[in-house]
């Protein structure tokens, strides 16, 4: 189970962190991700890690987004620098056991190699 926090509403420029608490899944080769939907928009992948710690982001978040994980606290992360309008979305986070897959996290969808999602938080950001 995954469960999301963190979100809220901000400024442009401002920042935000994002938490995922994982519970019952843990695994010791794993590839977690965060995802974003817009209404009336696909939803797209944000960053992703695996258990060795590789990162990837999509274009649109380098530079300003950055994911980690806190292995002990089975946390997964999400902190958003530079906020602008266009990242105001619902933000999930979602895991998988298929580590190979992880590179498609920032992959155009469908996302069905993911094994578990979060509820999703809400994330604003007006100008």
């Amino acid at each position: 189970q995954l469960q999301e926090s963190g979100g809220g509403s901000v400024q442009s420029g401002g920042s935000l962190k994002l938490s995922c608490a994982a519970s019952g899944y843990t695994y010791r080769r794993y590839c977690m991700g965060w995802f974003r939907q817009a209404p009336g928009k696909e939803r797209e992948g944000v960053a992703g890690i695996d258990s060795a710690g590789s990162t990837s982001y999509a274009d649109s978040v380098k530079g300003r987004f950055t994911i980690s994980q806190d292995n002990a606290k089975n946390t997964l992360y999400l902190q958003m620098n530079s906020l602008k309008p266009e990242d105001t979305a619902m933000y999930y986070c979602a895991a998988t056991t298929w580590v190979a897959q992880c590179s498609r996290v920032v992959g155009n969808p469908p996302y069905r190699f993911l094994e578990v999602w979060g509820q999703g938080t809400q994330v604003t950001v007006s100008s």
